[in-house]
């Protein structure tokens, strides 16, 4: 018969030597031998014992109660163990269910930490502004346009939003640097027009016809053209000059 001493069972069944100690003073579980050198040594009986007691306390069985079971005469270990994998089916469903429930709130708490606020996409911005923007955006937009934008923003990231606002900076910096170098047909500020309204298609499809109604807003709302002249005096036409060409000659 192969022995095992108190401390490769321990290893062997993940538990710790005191544990088995413990199992041994209370009668719950008893050593097959004893050495002189009062050495504990267990046998396969003891093992199969030890892996019922470990069942029933991971189905939360106390171990006076444990004791009882195994210390039955009528005690079958085959009919203990299809019990045993009955209760542990019970709480694995229990348990899965409980991983989906977790799951589902981790995604809805994600989705709900990352969606833009309009305190986030306007950042910086009072709440009154805020709400007089959107009033006007209502007002003055196509409902369909508003709603799509809406929508997308809706689904991007702060992060995601970040990088769109350092493009959009870029793009104006970078056509800042192209006034007086190069006219409104060129191929460098094409390339950054082209740029510009992909940016733009983030947030809603847009045609020839939108795109050239968004170039003349950003000289006829003070507020772009202000935003865009801060990099040069006059970029908000230039812009608007450039978007025009390209609608004409790239968009349908």
């Amino acid at each position: 018969m192969e022995k095992y001493t108190v401390s490769r069972l321990a290893r062997l069944a993940g538990i710790s030597i005191r544990t088995l100690h413990h199992y041994d003073k209370i009668g719950l579980l008893k050593p097959a031998k004893r050495a002189e050198s009062r050495y504990r040594y267990y046998g396969k009986e003891e093992l199969y014992r030890l892996q019922q007691i470990l069942f029933f306390k991971e189905l939360n069985f106390s171990l006076s109660k444990i004791q009882q079971i195994l210390d039955d005469p009528d005690f079958d270990q085959i009919e203990a163990l299809e019990y045993q994998r009955k209760l542990i089916e019970k709480q694995s469903d229990r348990l899965g269910k409980l991983l989906t429930t977790i799951d589902k709130t981790i995604k809805e708490l994600k989705e709900n930490k990352t969606m833009l606020s309009d305190e986030q996409l306007y950042e910086g911005f009072s709440k009154e502004q805020i709400e007089a923007w959107n009033k006007e955006i209502d007002e003055k937009y196509d409902p369909k346009v508003v709603a799509e934008s809406r929508d997308n923003v809706s689904k991007m990231t702060k992060p995601e939003m970040d990088a769109i606002k350092q493009e959009q900076e870029n793009q104006a910096k970078e056509l800042a640097e192209l006034m007086g170098k190069y006219t409104i047909d060129s191929e460098e500020v094409q390339a950054i027009i082209k740029r510009h309204h992909q940016t733009n298609e983030k947030f809603y499809k847009t045609s020839a016809e939108v795109y050239k109604g968004l170039g003349d807003m950003y000289v006829s709302d003070s507020r772009f053209a202000e935003f865009y002249d801060k990099y040069k005096p006059g970029l908000s036409e230039f812009l608007r000059d450039a978007m025009h060409h390209f609608a004409d000659h790239y968009l349908e």
